[in-house]
């Protein structure tokens, strides 16, 4: 908490990215799976000298209309082999939860491969 009243570490809404640079800091992006693809971008040129961003998103549980494109699912498309970018993909056994959450992730898999064979999503 003090770090909070010190101002050493921001909690922000991302409609309040718009328009700011951000100079040394670390910058985290979290649940960015709901992203809009031009959140995304917006967030992404956000990014000023000597910062580092991390952005967690879980493209399994993308809660976007049907019709809009998640914008971590487009990044990651767009910036895979990009410099100085690194992508890290996390599966089922690389769960911390509970062991039954690793099978509940398999049969939700399987139930998705079986109900859109070939077919991609957001």
């Amino acid at each position: 908490m003090k770090y909070l009243e010190r101002g050493n570490i921001e909690v922000a809404p991302l409609a309040y990215m718009r328009g700011r640079t951000l100079d040394d800091s670390f910058i985290i992006l979290d649940e960015a799976q709901n992203t809009s693809r031009e959140q995304m971008k917006m967030f992404l040129t956000r990014m000023g000298f000597n910062s580092r961003v991390v952005i967690t998103g879980d493209i399994t549980q993308i809660d976007l209309p049907a019709d809009r494109v998640s914008g971590l699912r487009e990044a990651m498309r767009i910036l895979d082999g990009v410099e100085d970018i690194a992508i890290c993909r996390l599966g089922q056994n690389d769960v911390v939860r509970h062991v039954i959450v690793q099978r509940i992730i398999k049969a939700y898999e399987e139930h998705e491969k079986r109900r859109r064979p070939g077919k991609g999503k957001n």
